[in-house]
């Protein structure tokens, strides 16, 4: 670590607790600055107006979360639901083959197979019962049946017998793959004609066809064709398992040196609370929480109606204009910050946010950054096993992105762009730079970063595990802001965060 900052602090902006500040109130100090520009009558109804705006779009955000069911969130459900339960079943049966030790590490970090298996066959059932789709119905007897429920689904499909078809010609597939009485010739005959006609057709090359066809050719023992699935399935299940352990490992690569560099930061914070202040204090800002809070408003009121112009106008399929959207909807925010919070300090976006890093500090930056990331992974599996626990488990539709599912070359750029830059610098700059900070000014650390983080997190729209992950990051980065006096460190954990999510995604379903 470097030897102690040579920076100055201003003696009015210390607290009595410079490690964390989580029990002491920032004393608002006496602020040489012009009048408030936002005092007058007219601007305080134009706040206010601004404010009504802000809270009717996160109030419509928050009812379409807890109203619209999930599965009409996502085009095609049906064919986004049979490729990732698919790839998860793939995945589960080529881990089967890994040594045990990796297979316990694997669950470990991602979860059980047996809980996935469950959850597929939750899904599912959900989608039959929002769409009667025949197909998702055949899938899902083919997951109860794998599941260890040959009898139930049985009796299930004995009821497709009079009903419209296709339903008859599934029940028939059903039973001769999973049914309890031999295969005669004749069955033998008509599900290998099946096969040649339309069952490839109905499910596609995938895990349910394989599996189908994989107890069908067991029960009428078809050697070679059994064979023929295990040459088609190994290749493909290995490559999809070395996508995943690659990704599982650099995400345990970070878990590890990060815990490090987390640890040092804890053991050093009572000894020496600036070890890893990169820049003078971030927070109390410069600026009056009156002032503060009339720029939040109005940036964000004129960036929701930016965004709303966007959503509402006529589709216009250009990847430009896609692409300047969340910029955008951030600028007004952007412009007013600098015109009335940051001017009048003497100070430009570089010099209030932190982003300017001495050579010297390069190495702070770095074991905040990774301390960060580490914090961020172990608080989201501490989420993640206590809530499974309770069977609370996370929506599907969630993290399904069609765009780096099945999205050209050019589109995966531009949301990887959004994820990766727009994302981590925008909301880190408008929730912790503005937002935050503002509130700092006249709260303890505790509720200004828990009213903030849970804005953060009420604004993007998840259910519980999304929330509480999301709240648990919008609180994590507020520390190290007050701890370091930067957003970078933030912003980068913000941008690994959603990077490990896209490679996740991709690495699974693309």
């Amino acid at each position: 670590m470097a030897p102690d900052l040579t920076h100055t602090m201003n003696p009015q902006n210390m607290e009595t607790d410079m490690g964390t500040g989580m029990g002491t109130i920032a004393p608002e100090p006496a602020l040489d600055r012009p009048a408030n520009p936002f005092g007058s009558s007219f601007s305080r109804a134009v706040s206010l107006l601004s404010a009504a705006l802000l809270l009717s779009v996160l109030g419509s955000l928050l009812w379409f979360s807890a109203t619209v069911p999930p599965l009409n969130r996502v085009e095609e459900p049906d064919r986004a639901l049979d490729l990732m339960v698919g790839r998860m079943m793939e995945a589960q049966e080529e881990l089967r083959r890994l040594p045990p030790w990796q297979q316990r590490l694997t669950e470990w970090m991602v979860g059980g197979n047996e809980y996935e298996r469950l959850l597929a066959i939750q899904w599912y059932q959900e989608l039959v019962e929002a769409t009667g789709d025949p197909p998702s119905k055949l899938r899902l007897a083919i997951l109860q049946a794998e599941e260890g429920r040959e009898q139930d689904v049985l009796a299930e499909v004995r009821t497709w017998r009079d009903l419209p078809a296709p339903m008859p010609l599934y029940a028939r597939w059903v039973e001769a793959a999973y049914g309890l009485e031999e295969l005669n010739h004749n069955e033998t005959a008509e599900w290998e004609e099946a096969l040649a006609d339309t069952l490839l057709e109905t499910l596609s090359d995938g895990w349910f066809y394989r599996t189908l066809v994989t107890r069908l050719a067991q029960r009428s023992g078809d050697s070679d064709l059994l064979v023929a699935l295990e040459k088609q399935v190994e290749p493909q299940g290995s490559r999809l398992q070395d996508r995943l352990n690659g990704l599982l490992f650099v995400e345990l690569f970070c878990v590890v040196i990060g815990s490090f560099a987390l640890a040092t930061i804890i053991r050093r914070r009572k000894v020496r609370p600036d070890s890893i202040r990169l820049v003078g204090s971030g927070v109390p800002p410069p600026w009056t929480v009156e002032v503060g809070t009339a720029v939040l408003l109005r940036g964000g009121a004129m960036g929701a109606l930016v965004t709303m112009a966007f959503l509402l106008a006529p589709p216009v399929d250009s990847l430009p204009i896609e692409a300047v959207a969340i910029p955008l909807a951030n600028l007004p925010l952007l412009i007013l910050a600098s015109v009335h919070l940051l001017k009048p300090a003497g100070l430009d976006i570089r010099k209030a946010f932190g982003f300017h890093i001495s050579r010297d500090n390069l190495g702070r930056l770095a074991v905040a950054s990774l301390g960060t990331i580490a914090a961020g992974l172990w608080g989201e599996w501490v989420i993640g096993q206590a809530l499974e626990r309770v069977e609370i488990t996370n929506h599907w539709t969630e993290w399904f992105d069609a765009d780096l599912v099945w999205g050209t070359g050019a589109t995966l750029t531009v949301s990887l762009l959004e994820y990766l830059v727009f994302a981590p610098v925008f909301e880190e700059i408008a929730f912790r730079g503005l937002l935050f900070a503002t509130l700092r000014r006249r709260l303890p650390f505790a509720p200004a970063a828990l009213v903030s983080a849970g804005i953060f997190a009420a604004a993007h729209g998840y259910g519980v595990i999304g929330f509480l992950s999301v709240l648990w990051s919008g609180i994590l980065w507020a520390w190290m802001y007050e701890r370091t006096g930067s957003l970078l460190p933030g912003m980068i954990a913000h941008a690994a965060n959603n990077l490990f999510v896209s490679l996740t995604v991709m690495a699974l379903l693309r």
